[in-house]
């Protein structure tokens, strides 16, 4: 069975509104919850190790444990997600991550804490999201109509930078309440996570044969299957091109803020700002995946960003930077939710976890050697020098993107046609076997 024959036989009208879909609210609701408890734990580990344990060495260290599995979890987790029934994994991680949570919780009120336990639990906490999050992500498409898939993902970018906007804010508020109380919200956010999960009537994928082949030979299925999608592919690497200068243009933006006066609040405010950005960016993609079609989003982004990029490198007003950052944020979150309609709508089920592994661990690998470049840049060049290095850099992905043989020859119109039916990505580029 092709992609596009099991994509056409879920093609009748829906039975209402997104609005109405029971177990996508409570699959969105529950995965919210669930990150919201994980952002609150994330800023809340280096107040514990600070405050605590009296050891800024010791935040370091749970940072370095807290990002790990980005690196040694990601491609793993793919296996996992298509390899076995999503919900139960799901379910699985939400146990995990509230034994977890209740350990920590359990020490603190017992006032016997260690770092190796803080590690420990940063580590795994930090595993079951990423986990949790490849799977819902899989999930979303056998959840919703097809008609529906944007505005569920334009809906879960929403809930990702709302959860990232009032997690930092929540965390540090309730620590400051009691050393323990962020880490039993997020061990709360788990049980209620749970209880969505075991209420959903759906199925979580679609029918699948039984895989016998080793961790390396399913990883290679889904490269060689990536690497067969021309467009896919080139965003997959501009996106991980702009991720890295864009870790190096939050450094500099740090730096200008100290240099000029500024205080810890004129960042959070900065986040802030760039937050409500993220989230409008998120709510307005739904209109522009009818109006237009996935290259002229990328190429678009990409423009959008070139021109504002130099401008930061023009102000050291941090209002003006903040209203840059959340330009910056909307692009981005608008970019996030039309790349993730056309990757969910193009990759065949059985691929979903893998693909998105995939294109993560390249994204997050980009990161780290962004934070480590802009630590070298910004002690070799002054800050103006350092933000004007990164404009020239995002002018070039611009142009690149813009020139890009896969994106110029990418066919197909908007992903979301103007009014009911149209066909998706996997129908427009011809068949696409379930089996990759």
């Amino acid at each position: 069975m092709t992609l596009a024959e099991d994509t056409a036989a879920q093609q009748d009208p829906p039975t209402g509104p997104l609005r109405r879909n029971r177990d996508f609210l409570l699959l969105w609701s529950g995965a919210g919850l669930a990150m919201l408890g994980y952002r609150m734990s994330t800023v809340a580990y280096p107040l514990l190790a600070v405050w605590y344990l009296d050891s800024t060495v010791g935040a370091g260290l749970i940072g370095f444990a807290s990002l790990l599995p980005m690196l040694l979890v990601q491609l793993p987790a793919g296996v996992l997600v298509d390899r076995y029934d999503r919900r139960r994994v799901m379910i699985v991680c939400d146990i995990v991550g509230f034994a977890a949570m209740a350990s920590l919780v359990a020490a603190l009120l017992a006032g016997h804490l260690w770092l190796a336990h803080l590690m420990a639990v940063a580590f795994v906490e930090s595993s079951v999201a990423l986990v949790y999050r490849l799977a819902e992500r899989a999930a979303v498409r056998n959840v919703v109509h097809p008609q529906h898939l944007p505005a569920a993902l334009s809906q879960n970018e929403a809930r990702a930078q709302a959860a990232g906007l009032i997690g930092q804010p929540a965390g540090s508020s309730l620590f400051v309440l009691a050393r323990w109380t962020p880490f039993l919200s997020t061990a709360a956010g788990h049980v209620l996570s749970l209880v969505g999960l075991l209420l959903i009537k759906k199925e979580f994928q679609a029918e699948r044969r039984v895989r016998t082949s080793r961790l390396r030979g399913e990883l290679l299925e889904a490269v060689t299957w990536l690497r067969g999608q021309p467009l896919l592919r080139a965003a997959v690497f501009l996106v991980a091109g702009s991720n890295l200068l864009f870790q190096v243009s939050g450094l500099a933006i740090i730096l200008v803020v100290k240099e000029n006066g500024g205080s810890p609040a004129a960042i959070g405010v900065i986040g802030a700002v760039s937050g409500c950005g993220g989230v409008l960016g998120s709510l307005f993609a739904s209109r522009l995946l009818r109006e237009l079609a996935p290259r002229t989003i990328l190429v678009g982004a990409f423009s959008a960003w070139a021109a504002v990029t130099p401008c930061l490198a023009l102000t050291t007003d941090w209002y003006v930077i903040g209203g840059l950052m959340a330009l910056v944020s909307f692009v981005g979150a608008s970019m996030n939710v039309s790349a993730g309609v056309y990757q969910v709508q193009l990759t065949p089920d059985a691929l979903q976890g893998r693909v998105t592994s995939v294109a993560m661990l390249v994204s997050s690998g980009s990161n780290s050697v962004g934070s480590i470049a802009g630590g070298l840049l910004l002690s070799a060049v002054s800050t103006t020098w350092t933000i004007t290095a990164v404009a020239a850099g995002m002018f070039l992905l611009a142009v690149s993107t813009a020139l890009s043989p896969a994106v110029r020859n990418a066919g197909g119109g908007p992903l979301l046609p103007k009014g009911q039916g149209g066909e998706t990505p996997a129908q427009r580029t011809g068949e696409v076997s379930r089996e990759g």
